[in-house]
């Protein structure tokens, strides 16, 4: 069955991303969130969302981690208490969420690009309205049809070696960079002031998505 992608839904990132993007350790960024989630619920009536993912241990096993699910005032709240660069990175990575929003496909053709792949009867024709020359997809876009959150979904490639960060991008491994697995897609944006804003990030062409198939097993419909 086709599952329906809401680009509509409150975007979110959990405490394990955040910990990771600021170097902070989980627990104590865990026990720090606890503190401050007094003082929101009091003003805001509402706690935190806690939830948990399941983490792929170095031995092929799995773990269940609690962690916290937050919206962007939320985060923002949080990193009150962090230092210059450590909300620095959380307010870029934001900047990336909000840009690949931006950049997903309507509901409806992200659809018809998938079943397509499944049934194995994409072409050189094949190009959906609106739709880059490229003919690619974001994370976001392919972490879904894992029914993955893109966080979990790039961290178990990074984890596979698929896939490594640097300065703030995620770039495919070099024993794979010549396999066209992935492009680049640059995004170009004015602030209010007039000033021009490149953003430039790697988004998976349909022979990266049948090669992730084939390292995490075709996605549920």
């Amino acid at each position: 069955m086709t599952q329906i992608i809401n680009i509509n839904t409150v975007q979110t990132i959990t405490s394990l991303e955040i910990a990771e993007l600021t170097g902070k350790q989980h627990k104590n960024l865990m026990r720090d969130i606890r503190k401050m989630e007094i003082a929101w619920e009091k003003i805001c009536g509402l706690k935190f969302e806690l939830t948990s993912r399941t983490i792929v241990q170095p031995n092929g096993g799995t773990r269940e981690v609690p962690c916290y699910q937050l919206t962007k005032t939320e985060c923002l709240y949080i990193a009150t208490k962090f230092n210059d660069e450590q909300r620095a990175k959380l307010v870029l990575r934001w900047e990336e969420l909000e840009l690949e929003r931006l950049e997903r496909l309507p509901a409806l053709q992200v659809q018809k690009k998938i079943l397509a792949l499944a049934d194995g009867i994409i072409g050189e024709g094949l190009r959906l309205l609106n739709e880059p020359a490229e003919d690619t997809l974001t994370a976001t876009q392919v972490a879904k049809t894992f029914n993955m959150t893109t966080f979990d979904f790039n961290a178990i490639l990074r984890d596979m070696g698929i896939q490594y960060r640097r300065d703030g991008h995620w770039n495919i491994s070099d024993d794979l960079a010549d396999r066209n697995l992935t492009r680049l897609r640059t995004h170009v944006s004015y602030s209010l002031k007039g000033v021009k804003k490149i953003k430039t990030y790697m988004t998976w062409t349909l022979d990266g998505v049948r090669f992730l198939n084939s390292k995490l097993g075709y996605p549920n419909f």
